[in-house]
């Protein structure tokens, strides 16, 4: 692994976690020459070959930035770190990779985003699911958040806060 600073390729490993429920490692290295830390992430290549049957019927090989992009868009401005974005993708992976051996269709994925964006934003869930329910109406985006107001004020009341005011 070369050096994103000086690419000298001598490094040493001070920190590895397992992550993505088990599917990879996060390793945060140092390099001998430089000193510069960075972080570097390892997967199985066989978990990669998940195909994503689109809803025109394409298929394609399932891209962990595919999902990584729709999820920055949806917390675009708000108050969410890369941290937990990065661990709200890695539970949408341990999802598909727990629940689908080969294909997966592309509407289940958002199925997967939406649940783990729900908790971590109502608000990124109502951005998100807007583009991916493809929302033809005004009506339509205010039957989402009645529904997500309603499911907030039962879940506690802290959270309906969010959407007053």
């Amino acid at each position: 692994m070369h050096c994103p600073s000086c690419k000298q390729h001598e490094n040493k490993v001070i920190d590895s976690r397992v992550t993505e429920g088990g599917a990879a490692i996060r390793r945060r290295r140092v390099c001998t020459k430089c000193n510069r830390r960075f972080t570097t992430k390892e997967r199985l290549e066989e978990e990669l070959r998940l195909t994503v049957v689109k809803n025109s019927r394409q298929r394609v090989p399932y891209n962990r930035d595919n999902v990584l992009g729709g999820v920055v868009r949806a917390c675009t401005k708000l108050e969410i770190t890369d941290a937990q974005i990065s661990e709200l993708v890695d539970q949408v992976e341990t999802d598909l990779f727990g629940n689908h051996d080969r294909d997966v269709l592309s509407a289940e994925i958002g199925q997967y985003v939406g649940l783990h964006l729900r908790r971590l934003s109502p608000v990124a869930y109502v951005r998100f699911m807007s583009v991916h329910r493809k929302y033809d109406s005004v009506d339509e985006f205010i039957d989402e958040i009645t529904d997500v107001r309603e499911r907030a004020s039962q879940d506690s009341p802290d959270q309906q806060s969010l959407f007053e005011g």
